[in-house]
């Protein structure tokens, strides 16, 4: 099939998404695909019809690693480089492209020529529902959960809504807006620590776990600089999982186990920081109840072909979901394809049986 691999974009999480996308794609080409990838941020710039589709002509190679920083990506310099290229190819750059939109130059075009889109996207309009909707109105095939599905759990504070309405047990929150923002924790209904994160992030970005009140004064200002939803939850001290769910069906567990700190951004992506256990080890019957709940969580958002269901578990075994990821890593170390490798599948197995499940949604 001719695969298109949909990266990149521009959002915190972009570096992890190219790297996530370039596993993809060569797994997808060793598969047998004639796979393409893209950044949907930077585009295509200057490709002809004819250029673009020559793209799918394969020649066997794989394409190079990226690196992933310990910090998150310059922003501003993602947006010059597009502004640049684009200058380059034409001195009147088309604004739309230089300044408004996040789709590249001949990312949607590209799509058009595929058989199927794999979103190997974290964050940003990759992971609420926006790309996914764009796909949708141009009759595009994609992987992965619809666009409402994406939406609804790309926002925590909606998620805690349906989780509650589903019975799955999740911690104690508020949604606040920029007017509350200057309340203290006690009156909000809260004690230090606390946790207060924007309501549509990934990769434990914008999440912060304040000890005293300069910490939290210092949370909200910068949560409330991202979003104007933040969302002020209960502090739980306990272990930390992962219940990947792929078509309906819970997968074997994995426990994660920062060796400092917690499972934010760096311990997540920098190798060596963090162990992870799978299958995670905890009794049969707490296995059972987690990966219930997994799968309840994804029915009640209507979660199609996969997702991660992240958990915490204290001393006394509560159970409690901490977000859904409908778009999580997808290299080969990442903690979806780590549970699959547990079942005896192999990645490129794996990244198959996505593109699989994808298609019967059509």
């Amino acid at each position: 099939m001719k695969i298109v691999v949909l990266a990149g974009g521009l959002c915190p999480e972009r570096d992890v998404s190219l790297l996530s996308g370039t596993k993809v794609c060569n797994a997808l080409r060793e598969n047998g695909h004639q796979a393409v990838m893209v950044d949907i941020y930077q585009g295509l710039p200057g490709m002809s019809s004819d250029e673009l589709a020559d793209l799918f002509v394969m020649d066997g190679s794989l394409l190079p690693d990226p690196v992933i920083s310990s910090s998150m990506p310059d922003l501003d310099s993602v947006r010059n480089a597009r502004h640049t290229a684009l200058s380059f190819l034409n001195p009147v750059s088309d604004p739309l492209y230089a300044d408004c939109s996040q789709l590249g130059p001949n990312v949607l075009a590209l799509c058009r020529l595929a058989d199927i889109c794999f979103l190997g996207l974290h964050g940003g309009i990759g992971e609420n529902g926006s790309i996914q909707a764009a796909l949708d109105i141009l009759g595009i095939k994609y992987t992965g959960a619809s666009s409402l599905a994406s939406a609804l759990a790309m926002h925590k504070g909606v998620t805690k809504q349906l989780l509650n309405a589903a019975d799955v047990p999740n911690a104690r929150g508020l949604q606040i807006r920029k007017e509350d923002k200057d309340k203290t924790p006690e009156e909000l209904g809260f004690s230090l620590p606390c946790v207060v994160k924007v309501c549509s992030g990934g990769s434990s970005i914008g999440v912060y776990i304040p000890q005293t009140m300069q910490e939290y004064t210092a949370a909200m200002d910068e949560c409330f600089s991202m979003e104007g939803d933040v969302l002020i939850e209960e502090y739980i001290k306990g272990r930390e999982f992962a219940v990947p769910v792929i078509a309906g069906k819970a997968y074997p567990i994995i426990e994660i186990i920062p060796k400092t700190g917690w499972f934010d951004y760096e311990n997540k992506y920098q190798d060596g920081r963090t162990d992870e256990v799978c299958p995670a080890p905890i009794s049969n019957e707490e296995t059972v109840r987690m990966q219930h709940f997994a799968e309840s969580a994804c029915r009640a958002l209507g979660i199609e072909v996969y997702a991660r269901p992240d958990f915490l578990m204290d001393d006394d075994g509560h159970m409690y979901l901490v977000e859904i990821n409908t778009l999580p890593g997808l290299t080969p170390a990442s903690l979806l394809p780590k549970s699959a490798a547990a079942t005896g599948m192999s990645y490129n197995e794996f990244c198959e049986l996505v593109v699989t499940e994808s298609l019967k949604k059509y």
